[in-house]
This record gives structure tokens, C-alpha cells and sequence, in this order.
């Protein structure tokens, strides 16, 4: 039942289908865990021994952190906290930071940190994913054959670069491919669990809770607080199930975990345990060794495949995210090209696409091994874990109204599991877990210092602007000549007379018939409707403000935006229209605002970003860019 009513047929099917997609994009990372989670435990650096203590011990942690992490907070809480039905980090900051409107600009402050910190984390986690994924799948190689371990590297470099040369011509042709895949791998992973549980069916105590309070108990050495350390690795794309579900929403997502993905997940660690219990030997690789020796090339082959979905997904997301923050304004205008006119999201970045693939290749080269790179891993995964719940203290308390002891209770909970995580991984820093924090600071500094840079440029170009009813004023008494057709004057200051326009009447000492001051505002919040996109303001003599608005989530186009403000009275043409806009030529300066290399910085990635009429589909052949000289 649905809203009162039964599901029709038709609804249901795609219900189901919607299901069925999320396999194989949604839990495409969680879901190759298995290839490298047990085997960091045991036969990674400083492993544990498969003893059957260790073992049960290892395995209550695995069950209990994939229902609690991934079922309760995240399936259950987090997924609840959309922004008009979008979730993922850029989403989540949003959301709190419209909440948060009427407080303190500290919050505001405190709020934006913490949110591109999760961001910048992200980005991280994007580039080692798609490295530890294929790496992991291609080390079985090894099992296979010890004499064709020199091969693993090429092997996995060579997938990895052609995946991301292809990412320009789309995933459109091998999307309907995905799915099938992902759910034979899941079909398969958990059968080879059942056969080795049947085997060794007293690894079923391991679900008792009391094996993982004993382990943590017990074991409080540094060397197992460094293998703990690897239990985070089995949740490792749970922050997916809360960024997709704007693109399957949340009961398909709910569906397919609760009644696929979590049952293969744990059927497949219980059988690896089960095999850990029979011949401690296998820690070596327990994933590969979990079948009969003719499945290994067979499974190879699928764990490829499976590993190749995972990272396409890793991928589509960080463009997905880049291009939500260049709409919100952490990033410059990045080109951003649609690879499908039928499915909706499905878009290329080529410049992180680049930055992406030289990254994951150096870490491949750098860390020769999956085992090793689990260390680089762990706390980009645990750090977005961390932020997620952080903003979801706002969520609980700005938007639901729960009292500040329920928030704390529930919240609480979440973060000390998540803050232990995030400690156990800080102990392999010198392992490698150094990657994901210069990756992350790397990014938040490039957030944060466009951010800031914009800001700043604003406010410098507004210290000497004029309010537009006194240039109309001014105009109404000593008039300029009028030239015909319309003028476009696009700025980003939402007050005041751009720049250009005053650049345009001092210079060339005339005005068009119609004058329209455009300003671009992306809500915080994915989508605009229609009929709120538009605002105008008529300030008299045919000079008008125009407001543009778009969701964070929305491609902008201002000429088809411009055709409806028709129905609003004001009516343009484009083939007699001009678009004046200004490109600011900025110095740095030692004036307050920002240190001097972050001025550098900002003004170097402005000299990079795509030009603004492309960025606004803006015709080229309508348009004259003025410059102007802005001191930072």
C-alpha cells in the first residue's frame, strides 16, 4: 500500500527496477569489500593471528559495524535527512546551512568548515577507491599463479586508465550492464560463504555481540587497535547509500540492502571466517581461497568486472559532487559535459577526470599492494563518517526539533563509534594514512580559498558601486542617448549597478532602449521550479533586475531562463540583445582579506575557469566582455 491506495502493476515494476539499479551503482564499493577487508585483518601489516578468538572476535565487529553503521545510521537516520530528496555531503551542508539562516555567522562558519571538510574527504576516498578496488581483484593473479605477481601492477594500471579514458564518451552504453553484474557477484560471493559455512558452521557464534565486546576488551594492545582499524574497510561506501538516493530514493535503496546486499555481505565474511577457522593459512588472501581451485580464474574475471562498476560509480560521483560545488560556489566553472540527452546525472568532467586518474596511478605505483593502500584508506572513509554525523547534529535539532538529550543520545552514539574508527585509523599514519589527509587538505584548501576568494572579490567591487535607483536618478535628469535593442549586464552582486554598465556608459557614453542588470543565485537546494526561477524588479526607463535561480543540482541556461520572463511582462529578443560582461583582471595586494599565496591561488584557478558564456550557454556572437582591474 501506497498513499492510501494499492500499487499498481506499472508502479511496482519500477519500484522494482529502481531496486535492481541500485545494485549496481549504489553499492557497488560496499559490495567488493570482501576482497580485501578480511584479508588487511589477517594478512595485512601488523595482521592479526587467525586464531579462532581472533577470528570470531574480527567477524561480531564486521556484522555489528555493518548494522549499525551502515543499517541504522545510515539506512535508517541519515537517508531521512534529504534536501528535497537529495542526499550526499554538499546536499547535507545545505540543508543545515538554510536551517541555520537566522543564527550567529559563527555557525554559519562553523557549519561551511565542517561540511568541506567532508567534502575534501570525499574527494579523497574517490581516488583511493577506484585503486584498492581493481588492485584487489586483479592480486588474485597471484592465487592463480605465484609466477604472474609481476603482472598485478600493469594489469591494474591498465584497467584503471582505460576506465577513465572512456569516461568521455559516458557510461550510458555499459550502465544496463551493471546491474546484472553486481547482482551475479552478490549471488556468487554469498554462495561461496554458505558452502564454507555448512563446513564449519560454529563460525554462526560470531553473530553473538558478547565476541565483540570480548575482542575489544581484551585486546587493547596498539597492534590491535591498528587491526581494528581494518574492520572500518567492510562500510567502505556507505556514505553512497545517503549521495544516490536522489537518483533511486529511499525504500529502493532500503530494499536492496536490507534484502540482498547486507545478507550476501555477511554470508560472504562468515564463510571466509569459517575458512580461517579450518586452515589459518588462507589469511593470505581468504576471498580467492574461499572457493574450489577452478573457481579462482572464473572469480577473477567477475571480481574484476565488479571492481571496474565500483570505481565507475567513485567516479561518476566525484564529478556529480564537483559539479555541486561549482553551482554552490566552492569551485570555479569547471567544462562539464553531458554524456547522455536520456538519463539524467550522467556527466564528465574532463578536468577532475584527469586529476583522478594521475592520482589513483600514483598511488598505485606508490603502494604496490591493496594491503598496503587499506591504510590510505581507512581515514578518508571514517573522516566522511564523522562529518556526516556532525551535520546530522544540525538536522536533529534545527529541522526535526528533538529535544538536545535525544539528539545527543542518538547522535552521540553514532559519533563515538565513528570516533573510534577514525582514532584506529590515525595509528597506520605512517602506513599511508597520510595520503588521505594531504588529498583532503589539498582540496579543502582549494575549497575554501575560491570560496573566500569570490567573497572577497565582491566585496571589493561593491565598495565603490552605485545603488541602482541613484544611477537611475542621475539618469532621469542628465539622460544619456539611447541606442536600440536590449542590454544584458550580468554580474554576481545581487545589488548595486554592475561595473560594466558604468564602465560601458563612461567610455561609449550611451544606453541601450532596455537594460537588463542579470544576477545567477543557486539556492541551496537541488531544484527550482519553473515558476519560482524568475524575479524582476523595474526600476523605471526600461532599466530592470532580473534574478535567475537554480538548484545546486540544475544545469544553467540563461536564454532559456530569459524566455520566460515573457509571461512576466518583460519581453526580450534575443536576436537584438547584447550581454555585457565583465572579466575581472584582480591583483594581489597586501590588503586585509586573504594571505597572499591564497590570493594567488584564487587568482590563478579564476584565469582557468571555463569562460562564462559557455558556462551560461550564453551565444558567443551576442556578447562583449569589458574588463575591469580589482584590487585583492
Amino acid at each position: 500500500m501506497a498513499n492510501g491506495r494499492r500499487m499498481g502493476d506499472g508502479e511496482e515494476t519500477l519500484q522494482w527496477s529502481l531496486v535492481l539499479g541500485t545494485v549496481g551503482v549504489v553499492f557497488g564499493d560496499i559490495a567488493t569489500s570482501p576482497l580485501y577487508a578480511m584479508r588487511v585483518a589477517f594478512g595485512g601489516v601488523n595482521a592479526l593471528s587467525p586464531t579462532p578468538v581472533h577470528v570470531l572476535g574480527i567477524l561480531s565487529l564486521v556484522f555489528w559495524t555493518l548494522v549499525i553503521v551502515v543499517g541504522l545510521k545510515y539506512a535508517l537516520l541519515i537517508m531521512r535527512a534529504d534536501n528535497k530528496g537529495e542526499g550526499g555531503i554538499m546536499a547535507l551542508m545545505s540543508l543545515v546551512l538554510r536551517a541555520a539562516s537566522g543564527n550567529r555567522l559563527r555557525w554559519h562558519k562553523v557549519i561551511v568548515t565542517i561540511g568541506l571538510m567532508g567534502t575534501a574527504l570525499f574527494f579523497g576516498d574517490a581516488v583511493i577507491a577506484p585503486a584498492i578496488s581493481v588492485m584487489s581483484a586483479v592480486e588474485g593473479l597471484k592465487v592463480v599463479a605465484p609466477v604472474l605477481k609481476p603482472l598485478i601492477i600493469p594489469v591494474t594500471l591498465t584497467i584503471l586508465m582505460a576506465l577513465f579514458l572512456l569516461q568521455r564518451r559516458g557510461t550510458a552504453f555499459i550502465g544496463g550492464l551493471f546491474s546484472p553484474i553486481m547482482m551475479t557477484w552478490l549471488v556468487v560471493i554469498a554462495y561461496l560463504g554458505v558452502l564454507s559455512i555448512l563446513k564449519t558452521p560454529a563460525i554462526l557464534q560470531s553473530l553473538h555481540p558478547i565476541h565483540a565486546l570480548q575482542f575489544l576488551v581484551e585486546e587493547t594492545s596498539a597492534h590491535s587497535l591498528v587491526v581494528f582499524g581494518a574492520v572500518v574497510l567492510v562500510v567502505t561506501g556507505a556514505e553512497a547509500l545517503y549521495a544516490d538516493m536522489g537518483h533511486f530514493g529511499i525504500k529502493p535503496i532500503r530494499l536492496a540492502w536490507f534484502g540482498l546486499v547486507f545478507p550476501a555481505l555477511v554470508l560472504n565474511y562468515l564463510g571466509q571466517g569459517a575458512l580461517l577457522m579450518r586452515d589459518p593459512s588462507a589469511a593470505s588472501n581468504p576471498f580467492y581461497l574461499l572457493g574450489p581451485a577452478w573457481s579462482v580464474v572464473p572469480l577473477l574475471g567477475l571480481a574484476t568486472l565488479a571492481t571496474i562498476i565500483a570505481s565507475q560509480a567513485v567516479i561518476s560521483g566525484a564529478f556529480s559532487l564537483a559539479a555541486q560545488a561549482v553551482q554552490l560556489g566552492y569551485l570555479p566553472r569547471f567544462a562539464v559535459r553531458h554524456t547522455s540527452e536520456g538519463k539524467f546525472g550522467q556527466i564528465y568532467v574532463p578536468f577532475v577526470n584527469w586529476v583522478m586518474a594521475f592520482c589513483v596511478a600514483a598511488l598505485v605505483l606508490s603502494f604496490s599492494s591493496s594491503s598496503r593502500l587499506a591504510a590510505a584508506y581507512g581515514i578518508a572513509v571514517t573522516g566522511t563518517m564523522v562529518v556526516t554525523t556532525l551535520l546530522a547534529f544540525g538536522v536533529l535539532r534545527r529541522i526535526w526539533h528533538l529535544s538536545l538529550i535525544l539528539t545527543g543520545l542518538v547522535l552521540g552514539t553514532f559519533l563515538c563509534i565513528d570516533l573510534a574508527f577514525l582514532t584506529a585509523n590515525f595509528t597506520k599514519l605512517h602506513q599511508g594514512g597520510w595520503v588521505s589527509l594531504v588529498i583532503g587538505g589539498a582540496v579543502y584548501i582549494v575549497l575554501s580559498t575560491w570560496k573566500r576568494g569570490r567573497e572577497l572579490l565582491l566585496a571589493r567591487i561593491n565598495t565603490k558601486g552605485m545603488p541602482l535607483e541613484d544611477l537611475v536618478s542621475r539618469l532621469s535628469h542628465k539622460s544619456l542617448p539611447r541606442v536600440p535593442g536590449s542590454a544584458i549586464y550580468l554580474t554576481a552582486s545581487r545589488y548595486g549597478a554592475p561595473k560594466a554598465l558604468l564602465h560601458n556608459m563612461t567610455i561609449n557614453k550611451v544606453l541601450h532602449e532596455q537594460v537588463v542588470i542579470l544576477t545567477v543565485v543557486t539556492r541551496d537546494e537541488p531544484w527550482v521550479p519553473l515558476d519560482a526561477r524568475v524575479k524582476i524588479r523595474h526600476y523605471g526607463g526600461e532599466i530592470y533586475r532580473v534574478r535567475i535561480y537554480y538548484g545546486f543540482n540544475q544545469e544553467p541556461n540563461i536564454p532559456d531562463s530569459l524566455a520566460f520572463c515573457k509571461t512576466m511582462g518583460l519581453s526580450l529578443d534575443m536576436t537584438d540583445t547584447s550581454f555585457f560582461l565583465a572579466r575581472e583582471h584582480m591583483l594581489c595586494t597586501a590588503r586585509p582579506g586573504m594571505a597572499p599565496w591564497r590570493e594567488r591561488l584564487f587568482i590563478r584557478m579564476a584565469m582557468n575557469a571555463e569562460n562564462a558564456m559557455v558556462f551560461w550557454r550564453v551565444p558567443p556572437e551576442r556578447v562583449v566582455e569589458l574588463g575591469l582591474v580589482v584590487e585583492l
